[in-house]
């Protein structure tokens, strides 16, 4: 009997209950792995596809687009897709898709846990524990700061960005936001206000990052801009990596210009700046943002709703290009 279903790719292993529904709707070009694919075997996989899952990782050029002729949708499994070239994919009529909403609050969540950790040195906590070093309980040990009653500062004021500010209100932390986008003010509570990028960065004491990475995004925070902040504030990125220039971030903390940073996102992903993992005041996280099952489960589905619509003839939901 002829197997009629559509030919799918994947470049990664997805959690299971998405993988279930796939080997039941789909034919897979292969089975993935959990390991990102090299470019040789991203492109063959997918010029013998119908329609593609990708992840962030997968960078997905011009000539790949035009040589996967068989191809009509690229779901990306993320909400940012700056690894796809979306002018190729436009020539060539390849509709792309992401995967807002359904990671919002497991991005947030996140960034707090980032703040949190970053101003109370819970790592270095941890450490000294684990190390069989610790001593017990003392009036100066692994002092940190507060974040209750301190200025919240937002770059990006997208879904993401919002979660986080309404998160604040716990900590009785007034919120001050930038966005590039000015009439999105009109939208927000009143009592988050709006700041230029420099008068931000000089109120806020946590400064958070929500923004796409874009040619106008990319090293949109570097040494002048690090200068501009308190040296008593924190830096958080859980967007992406390059909108932080990592080399001045390095040196802002070296020289005490600024107190810490979190961050979940690098540069060069999965290289990091080799000065950063020696800086205690520095939380690691390996691009954990959107790393529940819950999360991941809902990516899965929302690639696979926009991948049935695009294969039907219908808008998909989630249409970037």
């Amino acid at each position: 009997m002829i197997d009629t279903r559509p030919t799918l790719y994947l470049s990664r292993l997805l959690p299971d209950p998405v993988m279930a529904i796939v080997r039941e709707r789909f034919q897979l070009v292969q089975e993935p792995l959990d390991v990102l694919p090299a470019p040789p075997a991203l492109r063959e996989g997918l010029c013998r596809a119908n329609a593609a899952i990708v992840t962030l990782g997968d960078l997905i050029d011009a000539e790949t687009i035009h040589a996967a002729t068989r191809l009509k949708i690229l779901a990306n499994y993320a909400v940012g897709y700056n690894n796809i070239d979306l002018a190729a994919a436009q020539v060539r009529g390849l509709i792309v898709t992401n995967t807002p909403d359904v990671l919002t609050d497991a991005t947030a969540d996140l960034t707090w846990a980032l703040i949190l950790a970053t101003a109370r040195r819970v790592v270095e906590g941890d450490a000294l524990v684990r190390s069989g070093q610790w001593t017990g309980w003392s009036p100066t040990q692994l002092m940190g700061a507060e974040v209750s009653g301190k200025i919240l500062g937002i770059i990006g004021m997208g879904r993401i960005g919002q979660a986080v500010a309404q998160r604040a209100v716990g900590f009785r932390m007034p919120v001050r936001y930038h966005t590039r986008q000015p009439n999105a003010a009109t939208s927000l509570p009143r009592e988050w206000e709006h700041r230029s990028l420099h008068d931000l960065l000089g109120e806020a004491d946590v400064v958070t990052i929500h923004l796409p990475l874009t040619p106008a995004t990319h090293h949109l925070i570097g040494a002048c801009e690090l200068a501009w902040m308190k040296p008593t504030a924190f830096i958080i990125n859980t967007a992406r990596g390059p909108i932080v220039d990592e080399g001045a971030l390095v040196n802002a903390l070296k020289t005490e210009i600024i107190a810490g940073a979190g961050l979940d996102v690098y540069e060069q992903e999965p290289t990091i700046h080799s000065a950063l993992a020696e800086l205690k005041q520095v939380v690691l996280l390996p691009h954990l943002g959107s790393a529940t099952l819950h999360a991941r489960v809902q990516m899965g589905l929302v690639c696979l709703k926009n991948i049935q619509a695009v294969l039907e003839g219908r808008l998909a939901p989630n249409q970037v290009t």
